[in-house]
């Protein structure tokens, strides 16, 4: 069985992505910030003997390489960087504390917890590195303006992740940035097109065609290529 490590496991697309990779015979390592307010997850758990549920907060290095020395004997097939905040924004109305802790959770921390777990990645059989992303993060599709939090955080994710793509090819890795759709999630809110199922089955049909071949991407959850 090959293994997919989750971050933000317990809600929303997260939660469906250890629910759908479970289902498809991966072992899933399932993090959250507090498993004690993970009630869902825990559930899904107790249903499931292929997911171990772990305490995650991906704002704290410490943490991050506090698990990944936890996990250091673990073969992370595919890593998928799913925890995000959203904050909204507005000319005249930005709070600056909230911009610096969107960067270090939407765009440092998925490079922290990439490096951090680099050696299990490598030791794998797939290599696999996922960043969930938002077609908000696109300079070339704002036509729209507001949103700068969030904006710059997925557009700074973006040029990470593409940067990681060419730094990490010679580990025999290969990495995808996906936007999943507007999806009716807690994040997202109920006005979204899609649902987190039909989202997570479409990102995992993506991630399942990503070969080194084709690594570095941006692409939707139906595969459709986003300019950067």
């Amino acid at each position: 069985m090959n293994t997919v490590l989750v971050t933000g496991a317990n809600r929303g697309l997260g939660y469906e992505f250890v629910k759908q990779y479970s289902e498809g015979n991966f072992n899933v390592l399932a993090c959250c910030r507090d498993i004690s307010q993970a009630k869902n997850l825990k559930t899904l758990t107790d249903e499931s003997e292929n997911i171990e549920i772990y305490e995650l907060d991906v704002g704290n290095l410490e943490n991050i390489k506090n698990l990944s020395k936890q996990l250091q004997d673990k073969e992370i097939d595919i890593l998928i960087n799913n925890a995000g905040i959203y904050r909204s924004s507005t000319v005249g109305n930005i709070n600056y504390d909230e911009w610096l802790e969107s960067f270090k959770i939407n765009t440092i921390a998925p490079y922290q917890i990439t490096e951090a777990f680099l050696n299990q990645i490598s030791n794998s059989v797939l290599k696999k590195v996922i960043s969930i992303t938002s077609k908000m993060g696109s300079i070339d599709d704002n036509t729209s303006g507001g949103s700068y939090i969030y904006r710059s955080s997925k557009t700074a994710l973006n040029s990470m992740m593409q940067s990681l793509s060419h730094d990490i090819k010679h580990h025999g890795i290969a990495t995808l940035t996906l936007h999943p759709g507007w999806v009716r999630t807690d994040m997202g809110g109920m006005g979204g097109w899609i649902d987190a199922y039909e989202s997570v089955e479409g990102m995992i049909k993506q991630i399942k065609k990503l070969t080194l071949d084709n690594s570095g991407k941006y692409v939707d959850y139906a595969g459709k290529s986003i300019n950067w």
